[in-house]
């Protein structure tokens, strides 16, 4: 093929479908699944992609072939061409004929390696990274055609390639893991710490968020720690006195066994010393001792509990409050009575 401009056109087309597939397969490699959710009932090209996303080993096939034809395309149309081209004018030069025949070699595969890389591979894969949701959806649709015309042989090359994996102890999958587990997390917030990217005030809070989802509230209970409480036939005056005892404003109120309930002190500020605390008391809050810690903070908050009881069974193991969580996930100066 010597005619320039026929090479030309089929050079840029052979290039530019490269960018297509390159484009395509790293923007549903940095995609994020639920945005394409999001958008699947409004968008028929968020649809596709969801789509694309769902069976993504047969996608990337279909972009590695996409992208091998493309450069087997450069090498069998463009690379000869410029070969042909470049001959004769460094043969001009008045050098040997296998200097003239190997410089055109060269320079033609640098010219073909420069343009399917940079142009046909590079810079698509930038934009889709850069951009990876918007480019997924513009691309979808054409590649979901290309994939319903060769998915035999995408679907054939994608077992061959998961038997080989099988062989070697890899289990392939169809989606991209992005999850992080906490113990990951926790050692990259330690190294960031560490080299200083991360200033010690801020990996303390990040730490204990991470703990939360490993610890359990009796962890938090402190042993032998006495309760603030007094008993259910009380009376005003008692519990003002056991608040400035234990120095609390929620007083534990003794109901039975694992039975517990609550009188804030300023329910009774209004009250005479002598006035039963019956109508002031109301249940407390009870949480097992192997709750999830993070479950009892959003029980805490969801019922507006300051103070949970903790129990093994029907054995009391002791109190915790809201300070004490928010004290293990922050390192806070002050502590705020319960």
């Amino acid at each position: 093929m010597e005619n320039p401009w026929v090479v030309a056109v089929c050079t840029f087309a052979i290039i530019g479908l490269s960018a297509f597939f390159v484009a395509v397969e790293f923007a549903l490699l940095a995609a994020k699944r639920h945005r394409f959710e999001d958008a699947a009932g409004r968008s028929r090209a968020a649809r596709a992609a969801l789509r694309s996303s769902g069976e993504l080993t047969v996608l990337l096939a279909g972009a590695q072939l996409g992208i091998t034809v493309c450069t087997l395309a450069l090498g069998a149309i463009t690379k000869p061409a410029v070969h042909h081209w470049l001959k004769p004018a460094l043969a001009d030069l008045g050098g040997p004929s296998w200097f003239a025949d190997a410089g055109s070699f060269v320079l033609a595969l640098v010219v073909v390696t420069f343009l399917h890389l940079v142009v046909g591979e590079m810079a698509p894969k930038s934009w889709a990274i850069a951009h990876p949701e918007r480019s997924a959806m513009l691309l979808a649709l054409p590649m979901r055609g290309f994939m319903w015309v060769t998915r035999p042989a995408l679907r054939a090359l994608n077992s061959v390639a998961n038997w080989c994996l099988h062989r070697v102890g890899v289990e392939a999958t169809d989606h991209v893991v992005t999850r992080q587990d906490p113990a990951a997390l926790r050692h990259l917030v330690e190294h960031s710490a560490n080299v200083g990217a991360l200033e010690a005030g801020y990996a303390a809070p990040l730490t204990g968020a991470l703990d939360l989802r490993d610890l359990r509230v009796r962890d938090l209970v402190t042993p032998r720690r006495e309760l603030a409480a007094v008993e259910r036939d009380a009376t005003v005056g008692d519990v003002q006195a056991a608040s400035r005892a234990s120095g609390h404003l929620r007083i534990l109120v003794r109901q039975g066994e694992a039975d517990w309930g609550v009188v804030h002190v300023r329910d009774t500020l209004t009250r005479d010393v002598a006035e039963p605390i019956r109508d002031l008391t109301r249940q407390a809050l009870r949480l097992d001792g192997q709750t999830p810690l993070h479950t009892a903070l959003a029980q805490m908050r969801e019922t507006r509990n300051q103070l949970a009881v903790v129990l093994d069974g029907t054995a009391t193991l002791g109190v915790i409050t809201l300070d004490d969580v928010l004290r293990r996930l922050l390192p806070l100066d002050t502590a705020t009575p319960a």
